[in-house]
């Protein structure tokens, strides 16, 4: 009886210990950075930046990453995009607000310096 009881046990820890290792710590949704909504709002970014910035002129070439967070105002998005000014590629940070009627606000629009 002992024997299997402790053949139980470990089982359970194994199981335990397994589950443990396979669900990662926060949110683990994969981010899709081709999504048709990312690709949207990182365009709205680099045209709002544009429009305070006419001499800027960049064009997207590709989103890199993003961070959405969730809060009472709406969705923030944490976006590091790939952007050419005519001459250079260079990387930008922005952050993006878009709120629950799907209006969007940039709050954040920097070159990252390599």
């Amino acid at each position: 009886m002992r024997f299997r009881s402790l053949i139980f046990i470990l089982i359970v820890l194994f199981f335990l210990g397994a589950t443990n290792q396979a669900i990662p710590p926060g949110d683990s949704s994969p981010i899709n950075i081709k999504d048709p909504h990312v690709i949207r709002i990182a365009k709205y970014a680099i045209n709002e930046q544009n429009a305070e910035n006419p001499e800027a002129e960049l064009k997207l070439e590709k989103v890199i990453n993003y961070v959405p967070e969730i809060d009472d105002e709406g969705t923030s998005y944490h976006l590091t995009l790939s952007a050419n000014n005519g001459s250079a590629s260079n990387k930008y940070e922005a952050h993006v607000l878009e709120k629950p009627n799907e209006t969007f606000y940039l709050t954040f629009f920097k070159l990252i310096h390599a």
